[in-house]
């Protein structure tokens, strides 16, 4: 079973992030943490923490450690979010448009093999 955790309106453009999420894509979480740790790019660490955010709402939904069942990060998406448009003076009399970016980020991770008592537990259930 797959967990889900989102980061809404997140104050970073979204092509700055999509560099940091593409390192992560696909790795296993212990893996993804440490190179999330060790980047020097301020998105990594917002990344970080929603990555913990996933691991601990699968924790919570599976009553399983993520140790046992090989967690990995399965799906990453990058959208841009609501964009915040503010005028810059210029010279002349005129003004320059500031766009500041903002993006929604969305992040599941799901378990590789499926533990042998998870397996027993549901054919009980459906027995």
């Amino acid at each position: 079973m797959e967990a889900v955790a989102h980061l809404n309106n997140n104050p970073t453009s979204t092509r700055k992030m999509r560099l940091i999420a593409d390192l992560v894509r696909g790795k296993g979480v212990y893996e993804a943490l440490t190179i999330l740790k060790f980047s020097k790019q301020e998105a990594s660490t917002k990344l970080e923490k929603l990555l913990k955010s996933a691991i601990n709402n699968w924790e919570q939904k599976n009553n399983l450690k993520p140790e046992d069942s090989e967690l990995f990060v399965k799906e990453i998406q990058v959208n841009a979010g609501t964009m915040l448009k503010r005028f810059l003076p210029a010279p002349q009399g005129r003004a320059y448009r500031l766009r500041k970016r903002s993006n929604h980020v969305t992040i599941k991770v799901d378990g590789k093999n499926v533990p042998a008592v998870e397996a027993a537990e549901a054919e009980e259930v459906a027995a």
